[in-house]
Parts: structure tokens; sequence; C-alpha cells
């Protein structure tokens, strides 16, 4: 039966969507789970097997959320076996121990929880991991069967890992790599045709540069498809998403005008732009150099430069501008298809490290890909090491999980609860990142598992020690769970995984109806402690964490468009600071921004609507994403050597022009996250006219009207942002929207890219 076919013979047309979905996976459970099960338990005699066997299915199928494809599930599920034997032999060792299983559960909770620094797919494994770390944590505490313990686990994991890769195979989804080839492809045929005629993009160009910046978006990505991983080719693979919607929104704003004489110098390079875009969609779909492509471009690049710099000034007293003689519109033109090209040899430089990783073809732009030469351990330390801390969201999770179920195997360790595995399970399943959704979530399954016991008492009073009806009822009742639980919410999947672990326990064990009121005890006192650590620790969640995050990128974000601009005025480049090259504040607060921003598209509203700031529904934070990436790239091309001051005139206004830009970003993060006593903003926070505040000084370099453009790209942004954080009425005065299409309210993602 394949993916077409339909569950238990119903083609999938005539089963809503989701429970087709739910039904296959749970026929992989389900088959896989009878397999490593019955034979253990019937036919070996190994009860301790059998129960291990079970209990990994139903951690890696069911409670797991792996993202990915059959196949690349499987792949990845046999990756983790190494780590599901440490932890059922370390929860093995330490479970003799009270104190002993309080500290391992410590330790190993917050671990598995704050993998999810590492993207999705180890998110989505670690609820799984931590039941196959729970479950030996309680009684029988007996070391001398770790053997047994291991052979389910292994069975488990093996049965469970051919399942996914045979049954009901999925078309796989249009990987990271071919959209970028085909948005790289798009913009090839963006600048030839710029390159081959001197007017802008047409109409059906620039919704083809559109749809494609836009198919390079976390929004449009399936999860698994998402390069947020912290090695060397993940960290390319975004960073050649992020190049390539530069630069195809670059090339949708690239003026008309070529200039007299520089005309033949500005189409040079747009058809050097648009050989390294093909070259770069052929490293991405073959694995071809872009080498040579790129060689032309730089040289291309270079002469442009050079005309657009202008004669050497002739009398050294009369300034260093003083022999600059394009007019300014020629100049504006050289310094947007520069940008241009710039963006392009990002692009192809991060194709090809995504492709080759430490070992790269090209050369690489100095500052932009520090990771390129670091190996993965580093790579792994250096994301970690920029989430630890209480500020983000990856670090406040794992502390409230590890801290909810130590406090569950404090107190079952201490007041020998019965069958405290349910309890720690109920901790595990029920605890939400909001405390509003924690409750909700309580009450829900509190009563499905009431409903759920009452069920499992019946049963366990009509059947009694007849253990044949309980493995009949077993794979059916499985079957069921798996398909209607994930579909119809919380309430149901507890009652109706209640009854599960009833028909299971019945099998292992003589069978009473004060089963059903252990498991209810059990989940009352599970879910109780979770809602006590949703009160105490972060009960806002990401939202309130997301205003903060975003302030403080804007904030920081200030302090280098001020600090640039002065740069630039005054021919002078800031000394780097020691460790990673480039902005290190701005580069962590885009990081923590980008993470709290992937879990508020998981979060519901803040209760009521209230709360200190714009509500974050309301906002486009991808907006406040892209400024931070802007700030970075923008600042790192323009004091590329070799700086030259600027002449007095055209230095002001630089200086100027920064300050205004670094004011409005202050307004901007004081109206996201304000302080208890922040005045109120009585003026507008954006500024409709940026470019007409100063000005225009006479004969300006390039550099002078490439950091315009930068501080209008960057106003633009705050136009994004500005006009979702106050009630704003639309100014025909203000800038277009211009680069990329504005960003989606609901972009779920590990690492957002603008």
């Amino acid at each position: 039966m394949g993916d077409s076919g339909g569950v238990w013979g119903v083609p999938d047309a005539r089963l809503p969507a989701a429970y087709a979905a739910t039904g296959r996976r749970a026929v992989r459970v389900t088959l896989v789970a009878a397999a490593g099960f019955y034979p253990f338990r019937y036919g070996f005699d190994r009860p301790v097997a059998a129960t291990y066997a079970l209990f990994t299915v139903v951690a890696l199928g069911g409670l797991s959320r792996i993202p990915g494809t059959g196949r690349q599930r499987a792949a990845f599920m046999a990756r983790l076996l190494p780590v599901c034997w440490a932890l059922v032999a370390v929860g093995t060792c330490l479970s003799v121990r009270t104190w002993s299983a309080v500290l391992g559960m410590l330790v190993v909770g917050f671990t598995l929880a704050f993998s999810a620094v590492g993207g999705p797919r180890p998110a989505g494994a670690a609820p799984g991991l931590h039941l196959l770390y729970i479950l030996p944590s309680f009684p029988p505490y007996d070391p001398g069967s770790l053997g047994d313990r291991l052979l389910g686990t292994t069975t488990g994991v093996a049965l469970f890992v051919a399942a996914e890769a045979l049954l009901f195979p999925e078309p796989a989804p249009l990987s990271y790599r071919e959209r970028a080839a085909r948005a790289a492809l798009i913009a090839e045929r963006c600048a030839a045709r710029l390159a081959a005629a001197p007017g802008a993009l047409a109409g059906p160009d620039l919704r083809a540069a559109q749809g494609a910046s836009q198919a390079l978006r976390s929004l449009s990505v399936p999860e698994a498809e998402r390069p947020a991983g912290p090695g060397v080719r993940e960290r390319a693979l975004t960073h050649t998403g992020l190049a390539l919607r530069t630069l195809l929104g670059r090339l949708a704003q690239l003026p008309s005008g070529r200039g007299d004489g520089t005309a033949a110098d500005v189409t040079a390079v747009l058809r050097a732009v648009a050989g390294l875009a093909a070259a770069t969609a052929a490293c991405l779909r073959a694995g071809t150099s872009p080498a040579p492509r790129q060689e032309e471009l730089i040289a291309a690049r270079a002469r442009l430069s050079a005309v657009s710099e202008g004669p050497p000034a002739v009398d050294a007293g009369a300034g260093a501008d003083a022999g600059v003689r394009l007019p300014p519109a020629v100049l504006r033109c050289h310094a947007a298809v520069l940008e241009v090209a710039d963006a392009a040899l990002a692009t192809g430089a991060a194709a090809d490290l995504a492709v080759r990783g430490r070992h790269p073809s090209v050369r690489l732009p100095p500052g932009r890909f520090w990771y390129a030469t670091i190996r993965a351990p580093m790579l792994w330390w250096h994301r970690a090491l920029g989430h630890a801390g209480r500020r983000s969201v990856f670090f406040q999770n794992a502390v409230r999980m590890a801290l909810a179920l130590t406090a569950v195997r404090f107190v079952a360790g201490v007041d020998t609860l019965p069958h405290g595995f349910w309890a720690m399970l109920a901790t595990l399943t029920l605890t939400r990142t909001t405390l509003g959704e924690t409750w909700s979530t309580i009450r829900l399954a509190l009563a499905g598992t009431l409903a759920g016991a009452l069920v499992s008492a019946g049963v366990l009073i009509l059947v009694g020690a007849d253990t044949a009806v309980y493995a009949v009822l077993l794979p059916v009742w499985m079957l069921c769970a798996f398909t209607v639980g994930p579909v119809r919410g919380v309430g149901w999947a507890q009652g109706l995984f209640t009854v599960l672990v009833a028909l299971v326990f019945a099998q292992l064990a003589q069978p009473t109806w004060r089963l059903a009121e252990v498991r209810m005890l059990d989940v009352l006192v599970g879910s109780a402690i979770g809602a006590v650590f949703g009160v105490l620790a972060w009960p806002r969640g990401a939202h309130d964490e997301l205003r903060r995050a975003a302030a403080e990128l804007l904030r920081r974000a200030a302090e280098i468009v001020v600090a640039t601009s002065a740069s630039v005025a005054g021919g002078t480049t800031p000394a780097a600071p020691p460790g990673v090259p480039g902005h290190r504040s701005l580069q962590r607060a885009v990081v923590l921004a980008e993470s709290a921003y992937a879990q508020v598209q998981s979060e519901p509203a803040p209760l009521g609507g209230k709360g200190r700031g714009a509500e974050p529904r309301a906002v486009d934070w991808q907006a406040t994403l892209i400024a931070g990436h802007h700030t970075l790239w923008g600042s790192a091309r323009l004091l590329e050597p070799p700086l030259t001051a600027l002449s007095p005139a055209a230095a002001e206004s630089a200086r100027l022009l920064g300050e205004r830009v670094a004011g409005r970003m202050l307004l901007v993060s004081a109206a996201l996250d304000p302080g208890d006593d922040t005045p109120a903003t009585t003026g507008p926070l954006i500024d409709p006219d940026l470019a007409g505040s100063t000005a225009e000084p006479p004969g300006a370099p390039r550099r002078y009207y490439a950091t315009v453009a930068w501080l209008n790209s960057l106003m633009t942004d705050l136009t994004r942002i500005a006009h979702g954080t106050v009630p704003h009425t639309p100014d025909e005065n203000a800038p277009t929207q211009q680069a990329e299409p504005a960003a989606g309210r609901r972009a779920p993602g590990t690492a957002t890219s603008p």
C-alpha cells in the first residue's frame, strides 16, 4: 500500500487528510510494536525485552516528531541508536539510588531538551529520547537486566528504521538546494535581461524573482528541508538562501540609467553576474565549481569600481573628492550594480561551501564565512554557547523541562509513587512553553485520562486475567490511538493512551482495576508539577522574549549604523574584535531573535492579548531579522579596504544620515519593548524622506552613494516593522516597500533568514 493507497484499504480521497497521514504512521507503529513485543513476550518469555521493544517504538514513532520523509527519518534514527543505548544504560545504572537518579534526570533532561539548538530533527527526537531515559529510571531497579533492555531497544529501533524506510514511501519534497538552484537560474535570467537592455525588469521577471525569493523563506520550506543545523554545510546553505534573496531583491531595484562612457563596464558586470548565477545553480545541482565565473565577476567588478571611484584628485589641498567627475545619477547606478555583484559573489561562495564543506574551490570573502574552516565539534559548541543564557528560548525550555522532570523523579523516589514512570510521561507530554497553554492542555488531558481510566477499569474487571484477550485488543487499540489521538487533540490522545498502557501492563503482570486508578493519580501528579514549573519559569513563553530580543537587535544595529557611517566618513576601519570576525553582539542578537521568532510560531497569542509593547502577532518580526542581517552585511561591505576619507560635505551628510537611521531604530526598539519609564513617542517612528533630509553633496564618491543605498534599505525594513507596532495611517510620502516581499506571520522553523 503506497502513499496514495489510503489506510485500511480505504483510498485517501475518502478520508480526511489528517486521518490519512496519521493512519499511515499508526500502521507503521502498530506493526513494528507488535513485531517486537509479541515474539519476546510469548515466544521467548522475555518480558523485559518485550517492554523495551514496544516502548522504544512508542518513543520514536508516537512521541517523537522527526520531520522528513520515511527514508530521512530512518537515516536519522539509525544514527540515534548509540544514543538510545547510552540512555538506557545510564538510566539503569543511576536508578538504584534516588539521589543519583534525580541528578541524572536533571543533567540528561536538560541536555536532551537543549539539543533542540541543533535543528528540527534533534528537537523532534528529544521527547522520544527522554522517554527512553525515563523508562529504566523506575522500578524494577535491576541492573542485571540491562542486556535484555538493550536487546529490546535495539530490536525496536532496527524494526522501526526498516518500517520507516520501506513501508508507505512518501514523495521527497523539493530540497533547499534545488530551491536555491532554481532561484539562481531566475537571477541569471534577470541579470542577463538587464545586461541586454538598460531598462528595469518587466512584470513577469519581477514576479518570478519575487516567487523565487518567497520559496527560500522558512514559511515555504518543509521543516525537514530547512538548513538549520550548526555544521558548515548547513550554515553555508542558509547563507546561500540569504544571499540569493538579497541578489534577487537588488536586481529588482536596479535603476535603469547606465551613464555615458561607463555603460560597457556596467553591462560587463551584469553579464558576469548572470554567468556566476548559472554556475551557482550548476554547483548546487551537479557539484561543479563556480570558481572561473567568480574570477570573471571579480575582475569586472574591480574595473567598474575603479571607473566609479574616478580619477585621482589633481590638487591635494582640494580634498579627496576633487577628482570625481561622474554625475550623481551614474554613481547611484554604479553603487547599485556593485551591490548586485557583491550579492552574486556571496551567493557563489556560499553555494560552493555548502557543496564542498571545509574544502571550497572558490575564494571566500573575508569575514562572512568565519565558520568555513572550523570543525563540527567547535561549531556545535559555538551554537550551544550562543544559546547558553536566560534570554535564549532553547535554554528556557531546557531548564523548565529538566526541573519539572527532576521534581517528578524526586517525588516518585521519596514517596514511592506507584508507576511513577507515568507521572514523568505526563510531565513530558503536557508541559507547554506558556502557562495558559499548559493549563488548557492539562484540563483536557485530565478529562481524557479520567475517561480512559474508567474504560480501562471496566475492561480489566470484565476480562480479568485472560491475557489472550489483551493480546488481541492491543494492536487494534494501538492503531486507533495513534490514528485518532493526534487529530482529535490531547484529551483524546491521553484517554486512548491510558487504555493502551493498561492493555500492555495487563500482559506483563497480574492485572487489576486499580491500575486505572494509579494511572489517573500519576497523570494528576505529573501535570501538576509541570504546571508549577510553568508558573515559576518563563510563564509567557517566547512572546515577551521575542519583543526583548527584537528590541535588543535594533539597539545593537543602531550602534553599528552609527559606527559604520562615521568610519566611511572618516576613511578609517574600526578595530576588529578578538575571536569570531564581525560584529559579535549583533550576530548573537540575531540568533536569539530568530530562535524566539521560531518558537512563537507554535505558541498561542498571550492571554487577553495584553502585555508590554507591540502584540507579537501584529508585528512583522521577520522584517526585524532582515534589518539585522542587512546591517551586518552592509557594514562589512562598506568597510572593505581601502577606505578614503570623504570630503567635509559628504562626510557630514553620511554621518547625519547614519545618525537619523540609528535614531529611528532606537524609537522602533522602544515601541517594541518599552520600559516602565519610557516616555511616549509623539512623532512618527519612521522617516518618510531620509534621502531628502540632507542636501546631496557635490562630487561625492561611489562609497557615499553605497552608504546612502544601505541606509535606505534599512529604513525600508524599519517601515515594515513600524507599521505593526503602532496604529498607522498610510503616508503617501513613505518609502515604497522594496527588496523582498513582506514576511509572513507564521513561518515555523529553528532559523529564519531574510
